[in-house]
């Protein structure tokens, strides 16, 4: 009975340290489904947003959601270390004996359990003493699995947040370049026109750049694919929703704008569009609403003819755009279903200050301003 326990132990321990390595250490994705990381963020999740759906308010059930991401993170290593324990607690208890010091009661499972726990973080109480070879191999082994699992937090946290930093500079800038919440029109609208084809083509390519970073990072770490960003108007979801409705616009044909480098970003975008909503589970939805209707692309053109940005005029302008449209839009869908997450539109519906100039000072800077006497008041007042 006693050799179950612990066969049944020094299987828990290979689950768990297989999946801490596949986690932290391992940079690709893995297949398999039956994973308990896997396991644990898709019941997690479900719960956490069935909690989310009672906050009412928008802008509050995004900072709910935002909670999830570094949450998870700290239940998960909570969960690994206590499984190790766990498991060594099972296998001292088929293989090992053990001497209390402090007592003469029974070493019992809960007592091992105990022990297992100052071994595995180095407490060293000493009132509970392992007294054949293999108890102490076994205690051994566990504290310096104990250093190991500490060495794994103290390295694996700072590397998750530098990837996040990374990510949302980006998303940042494109806050002044495409509007909050970014857009299409808004980016072809401020940057459609610029006369420097360099301009436009640099930017794409910090994007493809960013699109490249942002596949490699969230498939070795994919619990950034539940951290929100700053702004609940922003999203890295967002962010690479819209650059691929640009470059599609583009590599459909913008006068004026060379299509090469779109092209480039497009190719590097819908990739990481296609491998993250693998690494999500996201379902495809073949009922899922048009983003933009046909008199939708007709106000589209309108709008950023207003802005001098004008489209090939060609009768099947509108039927390549469906094409490239149908290469990522279900991807990216699929991911705002499962993540939570609200895409921005093609177009804006009604004009919006960017968050760098919305202030919560703004009303009152203002109201001051009108109160304070013009310099021709002082003049006349003197």
């Amino acid at each position: 009975m006693h050799i179950g326990v612990s066969i049944a132990g020094f299987v828990l321990i290979f689950i768990i340290l297989l999946d801490a390595f596949e986690t932290v250490v391992l940079p690709r994705r893995i297949q398999r489904h039956w994973r308990f990381t896997a396991l644990f963020y898709r019941v997690t999740w479900v719960r956490w947003t069935q909690i989310s759906q009672h906050v009412r308010k928008a802008s509050r059930r995004e900072g709910f959601l935002a909670y999830y991401g570094p949450l998870s993170q700290i239940q998960l290593l909570g969960y690994w270390a206590f499984g190790l324990i766990f498991g060594f607690a099972c296998v001292q208890y088929g293989l090992g004996e053990h001497l209390q010091i402090t007592a003469n009661e029974p070493v019992t499972f809960g007592k091992l359990l105990y022990h297992s726990g100052e071994t595995f973080f180095t407490l060293g109480y000493g009132d509970i003493v392992p007294s054949n070879a293999m108890a102490r191999a076994l205690s051994v082994f566990e504290a310096g699995m104990g250093f190991a699992f500490l060495g794994v937090v103290v390295g694996y946290l700072p590397v998750l947040y530098n990837s996040f930093a990374a990510r949302e500079t980006e998303i940042s800038l494109l806050d002044a370049r495409a509007g909050s919440p970014p857009t299409a029109a808004e980016f072809l609208n401020r940057l459609g026109c610029c006369p420097d084809q360099s301009v436009i083509d640099g930017i794409f390519r910090d994007w493809e750049r960013w699109c490249a970073d942002l596949l490699s990072s969230h498939i070795s770490y994919p619990a950034l694919l539940f951290f929100r960003s700053q702004h609940s108007n922003q999203s890295w979801l967002s962010a690479l929703t819209v650059m691929l409705d640009v470059t599609s616009l583009v590599v459909t044909g913008v006068d004026g704008i060379h299509p090469e480098q779109a092209k480039l970003t497009f190719a590097m975008a819908r990739h990481a569009a296609v491998d993250l909503a693998q690494v999500v589970n996201a379902r495809y939805d073949p009922h899922a609403p048009d983003r933009i209707f046909p008199d939708g692309l007709v106000r589209l053109r309108k709008e950023l003819l207003v802005h001098g940005v004008r489209f090939d005029d060609g009768d099947d302008v509108w039927e390549r755009l469906a094409e490239l449209r149908m290469l990522y839009e279900p991807y990216v869908q699929a991911m705002s279903v499962r993540l939570l997450f609200t895409l921005s539109p093609w177009m804006a519906t009604d004009r919006r200050k960017d968050d760098w100039q919305a202030s919560p000072w703004d009303q009152a800077i203002q109201a001051r301003a009108l109160e304070r006497p013009t310099r021709h008041a002082v003049e006349d007042h003197f």
